[in-house]
């Protein structure tokens, strides 16, 4: 047994919820053989207890058996608060949390027009009727869409006595978006970096008050303004929202790569048009069949939801009136948010 033996048995033990093991995000601190016993220390950054049993039990799995016995093994586990509230293995420095808000949730998407808004938006009305306290932020500078969704189009922010923007309230969510601040015919014409300062102010100078959950609608792939947010806010996890087809599937691969190489979790995907039923009850798979369910399980994260195409979905998010708002009796795609919602808090603890 040697360093190098040990370290490659190590790489085989995944930090939960990514795809990455706790060799490659730098966990394992010190690694001694004495008298034939290994000893291991490992230091992470979680306020979850199940986080570091489930590496104790897996790091004794990989090496029992190289070692000659558990008895051969000792792993000693620095649990410390991360930094800023996020879950974050490694610990990572410099990600600023926001004020009165308990837990931040990114939702994303590899490419445009997978109904990442409409799932947004939806989720956030979803978890709002569990009682929790819910902000939703427009971070697609280039193709707001919450606030027609919310039907807050005619609302413009106003400043409090700190000269913060005050956010637009609609179906009891807090809502951020330069849909607010321009006209439905305005484009936004700006280059990266003012564009990833545009959506700074609204994280960090916006008066959002205490909130449960706060929803990052994060624009279509992984350029600029997605990597500013989860490189310097502390980010609890991301749902990947994509749809059964392989095209879609192909970019929110790249979309959840991009979150391990920023040490942000994957809480889970949820799968937008999975099917459409017609009134006699038969299901047509017209973009394909299984594919979330399959990602998630190459994945090892939750399939939080699957939605049906429905044109009741489309007709209320054109008129301001977001699905989720009916009972779960009455909708089939409310009935599904809402197993998403139910399904995060799981996620998140995890």
């Amino acid at each position: 047994m040697n360093e190098d033996t040990i370290r490659n048995a190590l790489s085989a033990v995944r930090y939960p919820g990514f795809s990455r093991d706790i060799v490659s995000f730098g966990l394992v601190r010190s690694i001694r053989v004495e008298s034939g016993v290994i000893s291991i220390g490992i230091q992470v950054q979680t306020r979850d207890p199940k986080i570091p049993e489930k590496i104790f039990n897996e790091c004794h799995e990989a090496l029992d058996e190289i070692a000659g016995g558990p008895e051969k093994v000792q792993i000693t586990i620095d649990v410390q608060d991360p930094p800023g509230g996020a879950n974050t293995p490694g610990g990572v420095g410099g990600k600023q949390s926001i004020a009165g808000v308990k837990r931040i949730i990114a939702v994303a998407s590899g490419k445009g027009g997978v109904g990442k808004s409409t799932v947004s938006s939806n989720l956030a009305i979803s978890l709002s009727k569990q009682g929790l306290k819910v902000g939703l932020c427009d971070c697609d500078l280039y193709g707001p869409s919450i606030a027609l969704m919310f039907g807050a189009t005619d609302q413009q922010p106003v400043a409090d006595s700190r000269e913060r923007i005050v956010p637009i309230e609609a179906h009891g969510i807090k809502l951020m978006s330069m849909g607010f601040l321009l006209g439905d015919s305005s484009p936004v014409i700006v280059r990266g970096p003012l564009a990833t300062r545009y959506t700074q102010q609204f994280l960090q100078e916006v008066a959002w008050g205490d909130l449960d959950v706060l929803i990052l609608d994060l624009p279509p792939g992984t350029g600029d303004i997605q990597l500013t947010i989860v490189q310097t806010i502390a980010v609890d996890g991301a749902v990947v929202v994509t749809t059964p087809q392989e095209v879609a599937l192909i970019d929110a691969r790249k979309a959840i790569s991009m979150f391990a190489k920023v040490n942000v979790r994957i809480l889970g995907l949820i799968e937008n048009m999975s099917w459409f039923e017609c009134n006699q009850g038969t299901r047509y798979h017209l973009f394909g069949e299984g594919g979330g369910q399959r990602e998630a399980a190459q994945l090892d994260v939750p399939l939080l939801a699957q939605i049906p195409i429905d044109p009741e979905t489309r007709r209320r998010c054109d008129e301001g009136e977001p699905v989720a708002l009916l009972d779960a009796s009455e909708s089939a795609v409310s009935a599904a948010f809402e197993q998403a919602a139910q399904a995060l808090p799981t996620a998140i603890n995890q």
